[in-house]
């Protein structure tokens, strides 16, 4: 249940930001007819998401693939966003409406724009929830996975609410400074995220060299969660502690007082509401993501030999759904003997497979068993277990094997066939 709040709260609440940054914008800029667009936009990303999600869980379309090019497109649109709201605030000296209206070349642009802007963000976050949420059912009971979503949801549609809310007063210049920030994050985690995926699938090259680049960036990718949302939590503390009291007339009545005073009390409420749970959210999401690494350490390496030109294991060990890890020194005809590690892995089907624990693109940092099952420590990348044994994307390297008698046995030039890739 935790572990299913804590995926939710963290997507939504990614997405709940970018929703309450245009809400507030559009009203700042005087366009709140243009809230309507937003709303359709929410409401058809949710529905495409879960009909997304089915269809890539029934069918054999490469999932990542997809949800690849549209975290590309995604950022597009943010980028757009981004140069819009510089092009907006550089016009600040006349009336903004017309500006806005000039500059997105009319009402119909402007809506469309800002549906696929809006559409895009919320549907990428959307079936990857439903996807990553698919896996975690299988480790919880369904009903308190279903829990954990649901409480997860509503509580990043508070903090949605609570942004729109505290933010919807505070220096128009200040705020397009520190969501452009925002928006720029969001923009490199969706590109770097969205190549990662097309490439670990083989839809773009890829190699050891640029998995290190992006690899680490991709596992880490916390740090964009707890940026957002301390510059969020931040630019809302910065405003209230700047906010003076607001000076009124002489002649004000005991009434406009009281009313003035209950204003400002209001606006201090939602502010401290979106800075706290603003941090809360940091603090819960760090706790997650500490004690999600403490379960990517890889399992001890069994030592095994070679027993004239080949590697014999009983079957009879590999009765569970772990990987199974064995390293075998294997001479390399230059003088050395590098260790090569190998996993035994028994598949959904029940078929005993043996593959090398490296891959062609991020070489032999191994692969370990976690949340979303098995994984590949360079990059997070999250793999189907029915395809353990195949080649391709970021799969463990195929090692060839023969069953027979209660015993796998493999041969010493198959596994010499792996060297090169770790002596890397």
């Amino acid at each position: 249940m935790l572990q299913a709040f804590i995926i939710t709260l963290r997507e939504g609440v990614e997405a709940s930001l970018i929703v309450g940054i245009v809400f507030a914008y559009l009203s700042k800029i005087g366009r709140p007819e243009l809230k309507k667009t937003v709303f359709w936009a929410l409401a058809s990303a949710i529905a495409a998401s879960v009909a997304g999600a089915v269809v890539l869980a029934r069918t054999q379309f490469n999932s990542d693939v997809f949800e690849g090019w549209v975290m590309l497109a995604a950022a597009a649109f943010v980028i757009s966003m981004i140069w819009f709201m510089h092009k907006t605030a550089r016009s600040m000296k006349g009336e903004i409406e017309a500006k806005v209206a000039k500059y997105t070349g009319g009402a119909g642009v402007s809506k469309l724009g800002l549906f696929f802007f809006v559409f895009l963000l919320v549907l990428r976050e959307g079936v990857e929830t439903v996807l990553i949420l698919s896996a975690v059912s299988l480790n919880s009971t369904e009903l308190l996975s279903f829990t954990g979503t649901l409480l997860g949801i509503a509580v990043s549609v508070v903090f949605g609410v609570l942004f729109i809310r505290g933010s919807v007063r505070i220096n128009l210049q200040r705020f397009f400074r520190v969501t452009s920030v925002i928006l720029y994050f969001v923009t490199f985690q969706l590109l770097v995220s969205g190549l990662h995926e097309l490439s670990e699938n083989g839809v773009l090259p890829s190699s050891a060299a640029e998995m290190r680049f992006i690899g680490p960036i991709v596992r880490n990718d916390l740090f964009f969660f707890v940026t957002m949302l301390a510059l969020a939590g931040l630019m809302i503390l910065m405003e209230q502690r700047r906010r003076a009291p607001e000076a009124l007339p002489a002649d004000a009545t005991a009434a406009d007082r009281r009313r003035a005073q209950w204003s400002q009390r209001r606006e201090r409420m939602w502010m401290t509401a979106v800075v706290s749970t603003s941090f809360l959210f940091i603090f819960l999401s760090t706790a997650e993501f500490i004690y999600a690494k403490s379960s990517t350490a890889l399992s001890p390496t069994s030592a095994v030999t070679l027993v004239g030109d080949q590697v014999t294991l009983p079957t009879a060990a590999i009765n569970d759904d772990k990987l199974h890890r064995f390293g075998v020194h294997i001479d390399d005809g230059k003088g050395g003997s590098p260790e090569v590690r190998f996993l035994l892995y028994k598949k959904p089907d029940g078929n005993i497979v043996s593959v090398a624990d490296a891959c062609q693109i991020c070489g032999p940092v191994g692969f370990y068993i976690g949340a979303q099952g098995i994984t590949c420590k360079m990059c997070a990348s999250p793999l189907n277990a029915a395809s353990m044994g195949q080649p391709g994307g970021c799969n463990p390297i195929p090692l060839k094997s023969t069953a027979g008698g209660g015993q796998i046995v493999i041969a010493a030039s198959d596994l010499k066939a792996l060297v090169p890739h770790f002596e890397k």
